[in-house]
Formats: C-alpha cells, structure tokens, sequence
C-alpha cells in the first residue's frame, strides 16, 4: 500500500490532508502529496488517469486505454507510475490487468484543492 493510500485509509468522508489554504502541510503530508502530482505531471499519465477515472465500469482493462499515443510498453510503464504513486490500484484477471482508482484518492485530491467556504 503506498503511503497516500495509507493516509486515505481512515474514514473516506474525511481524507488525511486539509486544504493547502487551511494550514501548511506537514512534510510527510508534502511528499506524499508531491509524489502524486509529479506522477500527475506527464500528460501522458494523466490522460491515462483520466480515462480509468471516467471509466463507464468505475474501472478500465489494459487493453481498453491503450490509445494514448504511445507504445503498448509505454502505456503500461505509465500504468505502473500511477500505481507507485497511489493514485491506481489494480488486479489481474487472466492475461489482463484492470486499473481502477481509489475513491480515497480522489477525495483526498478534491479536499486538498478546495477553498474553504467564507465564513
């Protein structure tokens, strides 16, 4: 389990980090959060994050996010990226590997780019 996911781990209504404009970040908090979005930061990635997000089944085959523009090898490095990083978990079922992402994560992403209310 990678240390975003652990930190996830709690309760999924109440995400470990605050918002960036609620406190400063611990500097466990800002590795965790620096390696999810430098595994972010190749569109590459992100559009392959972006295609098991949106995923109709709430998750996506190897072989049906293929179109990226990049090699089969490729896209499957970037894959593993994404899963070093916490932000894709995935199982193997036969010859094919599905990707889905934790709704943790995504909890954690929103809460951490949300501006809080005004009083």
């Amino acid at each position: 389990m990678s240390k975003l996911q652990e930190m996830v781990a709690a309760p999924p209504a109440e995400p470990c980090c605050p918002a960036l404009t609620e406190r400063e970040l611990t500097m466990e908090e800002a590795e965790v959060t620096a390696v999810m979005f430098k595994a972010l930061g190749d569109p590459v990635r992100l559009r392959l994050f972006s295609k098991v997000a949106s995923h109709p089944d709430n998750e996506a085959c190897v072989c049906d996010i293929a179109d990226v523009g990049v090699s089969q090898p490729t896209v499957s490095h970037h894959l593993k990226k994404l899963k070093e990083a916490g932000l894709l978990v995935s199982e193997r079922r036969g010859t094919w590997v599905y990707y889905r992402v934790d709704p943790g994560v995504l909890a954690a992403m929103g809460k951490l780019l949300t501006v809080p209310a005004a009083a």
